[in-house]
Parts: C-alpha cells; sequence; structure tokens
C-alpha cells in the first residue's frame, strides 16, 4: 500500500494545485535548520512528516512560551506538518520509519554528529536502501575534517566562519540577530531538494545529498574573504553601513528617528552631494571621486550627512531622498516591523492555528499567481501519530499496546 498524500487543492489565493503535491517529505529535525527547509516543501504542497521522539520531541518546542503558550521558534518553522512521535531506539519505531521511508521522496535530517549514520539514516545509507529517495544530511561541519566531530549551534559556526568577525564594530564582534548559519543552511536544502526532484523526473533516481553550516557562512563570507584574499587587509566591520561602500549608514534625524541612506554608486554620490546635501564642492572634490576614495574618508562624510540629518526630521529626509532618487529607510524595530503598514497593505498576513490558539503568520516571500501556500496548523506532538500508522498498515491494538511501551 501507499501513504495517501494530501490533494493539490488551491490555496485561498491562488487558483491552482500547488506545485509539490503528491509529495511524501519525511523530517528528522530539531530547532531550525532542517525545519525552515521542510516548513517551505509544505508551503509548496508537499506532505511533511515531523518525527520527534515521543518524551518531549524537537527540542525548540520548549525554548519559550511566546506564541500562546508555544515556542517562537517552533511556531515559525512548524506550520503544516504532521508529527508523528517515534521512539527510533527500539525496533519496532525504527520499523516504522522504514517502513515511511519505503514511501518517501524526501528525507531531511540534522541529527547530531554521528547519530543518523549509527542508525543507517545517513543520506548516502538510506538512498542505497531507497533508489528514488532524494536523502539530504544537514551538518555543523560536514564530513573529513578536523571539526566534523563537533556540535555546531548558529552562534559557533557563525564565529567559526569570520560572520561575527565582520559584524558589529571596530573591536566589538556581533553574532547577526537573525540565525544567519541555520537559514542558510536550511535554504541550500530546499533547493539542493528541487533540484534533485527535477532530475529525478528524468532519471527516475534520488540523491544523497549534505550541506554544511560551516560551508554555507564561508560561502556567503564571500566579499571579506576575497577583499582580504586580495589585500591582505581585513576590514573592519561598519556597524549598520557597510565596509564595501560610502557613505552608507544609518543618521540620527531632528525628531530622533534614525533614517538609513546611501550610495552604491558615482551617479548617487553626486545626487546626494549636490542635490541633498547641497554641496556640490564634494561633488567636485576628487578626495571624492570614486567609491574607494569615498570608502577611505568615510568619517568625513559621516559627519557631514550626520549634521544634515540632524536638521531634517525622519519624514523630510525621506522625501528629499526620495525626490532625489536615492536608496533610504527607517530603522526599525521589532514591534515596528509586526505593525508596518507595508505588509499590512499586501497581505502578508494569515492566521494559523496552533494547539493552544490562533497565531498571526507571515506567507512565505514567493508569491505566485497560480497557487498559494496552504497556512496549515502547527502540529501538538505526536498528533498525527495513530492516524499516520493507520495509513501505513498498523492496527488500532498494536498502536496501542505501542504507545502502552513508549514505542510512539
Amino acid at each position: 500500500m501507499t501513504v495517501p498524500q494530501r490533494p493539490g487543492s488551491p490555496g485561498p489565493d491562488g487558483g491552482g494545485p500547488r506545485p509539490l503535491a503528491g509529495l511524501l517529505v519525511v523530517g528528522l529535525e530539531q530547532v531550525v535548520s532542517a525545519p525552515i527547509a521542510t516548513r517551505h516543501l509544505a508551503d509548496m504542497g508537499a506532505r511533511v512528516v515531523k518525527v520527534e521522539n515521543p518524551r518531549g520531541g524537537d527540542f525548540a518546542r520548549h525554548y519559550d512560551g511566546a506564541q500562546a503558550g508555544m515556542a517562537a521558534h517552533f511556531v515559525w518553522v512548524n506550520r503544516g506538518k504532521e508529527s508523528l512521535s517515534l521512539n527510533l531506539a527500539d525496533p519496532r519505531g525504527a520499523a516504522v520509519l522504514e517502513r515511511l521511508l519505503s514511501r518517501a521522496d524526501v528525507l531531511i535530517q540534522n541529527l547530531a554528529p554521528g547519530a543518523a549514520s549509527r542508525r543507517g539514516l545517513d543520506a548516502e545509507h538510506a538512498c542505497a536502501r531507497h533508489p528514488r529517495l532524494i536523502a539530504v544530511d544537514i551538518s555543523g561541519y560536514g564530513e573529513g575534517g578536523p571539526l566534523s566531530h563537533k556540535r555546531a549551534y548558529d552562534l559557533l559556526v557563525q564565529a567559526e566562519a569570520g560572520s561575527c568577525a565582520v559584524t558589529g564594530e571596530p573591536g566589538r564582534p556581533a553574532k547577526a540577530g537573525i540565525p544567519l548559519a541555520d537559514l542558510g543552511v536550511g535554504m541550500y536544502a530546499l533547493t539542493s531538494v528541487l533540484a534533485a526532484l527535477y532530475a529525478r523526473a528524468a532519471t527516475g533516481r534520488g540523491s544523497a545529498i549534505s550541506v554544511s553550516m560551516f560551508d554555507v557562512v564561508a560561502e556567503w563570507m564571500g566579499y571579506p574573504l576575497n577583499f582580504t584574499m586580495g589585500t591582505g587587509i581585513e576590514q573592519d566591520p561598519a556597524g549598520v553601513g557597510s565596509p564595501a561602500v560610502a557613505p552608507y549608514g544609518a543618521y540620527v534625524t531632528a525628531d530622533g528617528q534614525t533614517a538609513v541612506l546611501g550610495t552604491t554608486n558615482d551617479g548617487e554620490w553626486q545626487r546626494l552631494a549636490r542635490s541633498v546635501l547641497g554641496r556640490p564642492d564634494l561633488a567636485d572634490d576628487p578626495a571624492f571621486a570614486g567609491n574607494a576614495d569615498r570608502v577611505r574618508e568615510r568619517s568625513h562624510l559621516d559627519e557631514v550627512i550626520s549634521a544634515w540629518a540632524k536638521g531634517v526630521t525622519l519624514k523630510e529626509a525621506q522625501e528629499i531622498l526620495d525626490a532625489a532618487g536615492l536608496g533610504n529607510a527607517r530603522l526599525n524595530g521589532v514591534q515596528d516591523v509586526l505593525d508596518h503598514p507595508h505588509l499590512a497593505a499586501r497581505g502578508r498576513w494569515r492566521d494559523v492555528t496552533t494547539p493552544t490558539g490562533v497565531v498571526r503568520a507571515l506567507l512565505p516571500p514567493p508569491v505566485a499567481a497560480e497557487w498559494s501556500p496552504p497556512m496549515d496548523a502547527v502540529p501538538a506532538l505526536g498528533e498525527h501519530t495513530d492516524a499516520v500508522l493507520a495509513e501505513l498498515g498498523y492496527e488500532p491494538a498494536e498502536i496501542e499496546a505501542w504507545r502502552n511501551d513508549g514505542v510512539i
């Protein structure tokens, strides 16, 4: 028998079936990196079965109670999934997972180093048993290096791969406020799965894929790595700015707000100097002619722009900058983003059901005319266990016995 798939019903906005309808995805996942990948697959219509330990489940469930009693991380990356509780240390639980994998299209796992391979659930072994399966191992450091055995969390990988050193202020490195390493590796897992699905349509065979957080952050360090490789200079971090471009940064306005503005080419610099700052002398000065020149003179230009910003309100500053065709933004806090009129005007919020109540959630970034994401519920731990086991052919009495034995 096969596991019934969720139908590709049209979403509330789009009119057609979702592109991944009919696919079964299994997630052996914790916290953010694998769950964000599988959640996006669910957003595209795939059926995602999240396998959790009956004793507590994904430990991100218990980080806090910020969202109607549920953890903010968990609500964010786990909507639209089914929760199957299985004790994989018990042979009966392991057999259930194997039966599920025999029907699955995709497996994504981010278990602790060595945990998946000890159970034969790493991508290589899973694909050997199930040749049509697309399996992705998400790890901290990948295989074959001196750090491969280490546990890896977002902060640790950001520190190890250098992103903390290029964030913050000179002498004060900082972690990016969002989990950059977790999200990055999840997105590479997602795109790899989509590419492998495309290849499987032609070859009939799946793929064994591995992606490491360290490799992702090292890849995203492309600009600072190339700059230092070519010059021997390690640039200082520039706070709310960029070591690569000037002027480019945050400036306090007369009403205590913060305008973020800058230039990315010489033409924009000319408009900023002449039309906004009223300083044709700066525009004509060869000391500021090219971007490299302006980077060297960053502190002087920041003083000039700061003095201008202190003489106008944020609204006035943005009107002037818009009229000059220059990019600008307001430095917002988290509550400002929650209340942001741009999100409201574009209808980006939806209500999502959780085991403890209804919460707001943002639609995923891709907008398709033909389909829309389901925005289905966040599951309770083990909520779908009985239903999935029944689909796999297990009898009610057997399921109840397993529950009593702690298998599920």
